[in-house]
């Protein structure tokens, strides 16, 4: 892995960077997030408090705040997830692995919300712990 970890949406117009390592990442199986992605799960890194800079297309953003729940951000173009983050801040500390380019340098360790799994896909057996609910500590995906 190298720093900064670049990314961006899907139609190119949004591009960002992170100057820090992330701290963490897991799977979060909710409704709220299989609904947002399309997908059973959501891959989703912790990024350090002032580390992801937006360096294109910040006109292109917008914020939905689901109740109970982090703001997501996406881009009002393509539809991509890119971040999320506490309500009110501006500090994004949630991004999408899937917005990122090659290699983000830290794997899912965990697998969050797996009460809500979706029923059509199985949760492979790939010796991740699993929480029914958040990951005691991280709920960054929902």
């Amino acid at each position: 892995m190298h720093l900064p970890i670049t990314g961006g949406c899907g139609c190119g117009a949004v591009r960002f960077e992170v100057t820090a390592p992330f701290l963490s990442a897991g799977y979060c199986h909710c409704t709220r997030c299989q609904r947002r992605s399309g997908t059973a799960a959501s891959a989703n890194a912790r990024a350090e408090r002032g580390s992801v800079r937006i360096l294109q297309g910040e006109e292109n953003l917008r914020v939905w705040l689901p109740e109970g729940g982090r703001e997501k951000i996406f881009c009002v173009r393509c539809g991509s997830a890119l971040f999320s983050r506490d309500p009110g801040s501006a500090e994004y500390t949630g991004v999408r692995l899937g917005a990122v380019d090659g290699d983000p340098g830290i794997r899912p360790e965990s697998r969050a919300y797996v009460a809500y799994a979706a029923r059509w896909e199985p949760i492979p057996d790939d010796g991740l712990p699993r929480y029914p609910e958040a990951r005691p500590g991280y709920a960054e995906g929902r």
